[in-house]
């Protein structure tokens, strides 16, 4: 489920870096991107989520921690 997870948010959001880890639908999210500039923590998570949707839904992922940065915010 790591590589699934890291090959969505890689496939879908402009120029990621992205580190997954975890294990029994429970997942911690790091990623990067200057697509999350002027965009709220909320904002960020829903983008995060949404793209995650069919896996939640159907309980592959139970739980996720995603922190979501822009470059600068990361350096």
């Amino acid at each position: 489920m790591e590589e699934i997870i890291k090959k969505i948010l890689l496939d879908n959001i402009n120029q990621p870096i992205v580190q997954v880890e975890g294990g029994e639908a429970k997942y911690t999210i790091k990623i990067t991107s200057d697509a999350f500039l002027d965009k709220t923590i909320i904002e960020r998570h829903k983008m995060v989520y949404a793209l995650l949707d069919k896996y939640i839904k159907s309980g592959e992922i139970h739980a996720l921690t995603i922190k979501a940065m822009t470059i600068n915010e990361n350096k």
